[in-house]
């Protein structure tokens, strides 16, 4: 790798020009020019996930496995620092294999680019449906390199998870083409077959992410998931409900976000208590924010909010006050938050205690277990660590 040399100044901005010769990810293909990328302050950071999910008919515990995991995977994500900083954090989903899907564009959609909006992913993946369908793994994995907004910090880490069965080779695009152009932009492929190991293997799964500087793994999409209820599920579940309370909606988009924010709590619980659980914990994060809707997250995230926004736009219980008595209620709300969302950590802690100790590891891979699993390994290449 080599490096333009600079004059050393504060705040001095660093560029790098890197080359797919590079040793983390060195290939045979022919050098390509790449473009400058910031050498960023750590705080800068961000783990981008794009999850593509074969929604074929076949598919349907797949996508059981993706909205029972979601939280599992959120929550993974949130443990991981960079120089002992959180990075932010970015999901992106994609759909492809079915033939409700336009034909024209390979069978593929985008269902959200990349989000913080952590409701809004659950949403959408709640209203994934399956129906037949042509699978193209390298169109869907190119459509995904090529339409997202990729970070080009050297420090970011970059993963796409593709599902799903059939060959991974089929259409037009070509999988080693596209999952080389991936690599020389530092984003890892990592690929989940549904099926037997073999089976993956001969349909070029494995070649996939061998390809891809990433992990192969292969589930049993329709197995049944073991989920532990715990003592504490009851208490996490009555501090998720105080949390709630502490957010208010303004704007436009004020009153449909808070709706969907309880709906997505809704949907959770009715999978199963522990899954429920398991999005608490992940509100309680710091990846879990809601400048978009919530008045003390757009607080939180610039100060200068409170001189913006429209008195017409703020809730009800805030369109009586001052400016200063604005700021004093949102920084009051937001101490209540942070408070509620230490005793849910409190918590948690106690829980997967509770959940390690009750759960076999005979218990089998699905795609929670997958993508958790190659996160944690994945990270330690970013020199990313796990801080709970």
């Amino acid at each position: 790798m080599k490096t333009n040399l600079v004059n050393a100044s504060a705040r001095m901005i660093f560029f790098t020009s890197l080359t797919v010769t590079s040793l983390l990810f060195a290939s045979n293909e022919p050098k390509k020019e790449q473009p400058e990328v910031v050498v960023e302050k750590s705080e800068d950071t961000k783990i981008q996930v794009a999850l593509l999910l074969d929604t074929s008919s076949s598919m349907d515990g797949l996508i059981d496995q993706a909205k029972a995991r979601l939280w599992n995977i959120v929550n993974t994500l949130s443990t991981l620092k960079h120089e002992g900083k959180t990075p932010g954090l970015e999901i992106a989903l994609y759909e492809y294999g079915n033939d409700g899907l336009n034909e024209k564009e390979g069978y593929i959609r985008q269902v959200t680019k990349f989000t913080t909006d952590l409701d809004l992913l659950s949403e959408k993946l709640f209203a994934l449906r399956t129906n037949g369908g042509q699978e193209y793994c390298g169109e869907v994995i190119k459509k995904s390199i090529n339409q997202l907004e990729w970070d080009s910090k050297k420090n970011s880490m970059k993963l796409i998870y593709i599902a799903g069965n059939e060959n991974f080779d089929q259409g037009s695009v070509n999988y080693v083409e596209t999952i080389s152009t991936a690599v020389s932009r530092q984003i890892f492929v990592n690929t989940i077959y549904c099926g037997d190991r073999q089976s993956g293997i001969s349909e070029y799964w494995q070649a996939g992410a061998t390809k891809g500087q990433g992990k192969y793994f292969n589930i049993d999409q329709n197995r049944t998931i073991r989920y532990v209820e715990t003592p504490y599920d009851a208490d996490i579940e009555r501090l998720n409900k105080k949390l709630n309370d502490t957010y208010y909606g303004y704007g436009s988009l004020g009153v449909s976000k808070k709706a969907n924010q309880l709906v997505q709590d809704s949907n959770a619980n009715s999978m199963n208590k522990a899954i429920y659980a398991e999005r608490a914990v992940s509100k309680s994060k710091a990846a879990y924010k809601n400048e978009s809707w919530d008045v003390v997250d757009a607080y939180k995230k610039d100060a200068s909010f409170v001189d913006k926004v429209k008195k017409e736009e703020l809730p009800s219980e805030f369109k009586d006050l001052t400016k200063e008595e604005l700021k004093s209620k949102l920084k009051e709300t937001d101490k209540q938050r942070e408070e509620i969302q230490k005793e849910i950590d409190a918590v948690a802690k106690k829980r997967t205690l509770y959940v390690e100790e009750n759960t076999s590891k005979s218990d089998g891979d699905d795609l929670g277990a997958a993508i958790t699993a190659s996160i944690l390994e994945l990270a330690k290449k970013y020199n990313y660590k796990v801080e709970n």
